[in-house]
């Protein structure tokens, strides 16, 4: 992990789109962090782990849910799979 400021990143910024293939770099604006550059490759691993978190949250408040259960050959039926 590294950090720059940006007026830094601003002149070496193919250093960093080299150096975020291996690791992720943090642009500071003020002293604060500002930006993150991660590599492609990174970057949609990161989404599909958060799409999957998404996914167990929204099947655990299903569960949650109080109500009547409905059998798998109803939903199939419902559905014009049969």
């Amino acid at each position: 992990m590294s950090t720059i400021n940006i007026t830094d990143a601003r002149s070496h910024l193919p250093e960093l789109i080299e150096r975020a293939e291996s690791e992720p770099v943090f642009i500071e604006r003020r002293g604060h962090r500002a930006a993150v550059l991660v590599s492609p490759e990174r970057y949609e691993k990161m989404l599909d782990a958060l799409e999957e978190i998404e996914d167990i949250a929204a099947f655990d408040a299903a569960m949650a849910e109080e109500g009547e259960n409905i059998p798998w050959a109803q939903v199939k039926a419902d559905l014009g799979w049969t």
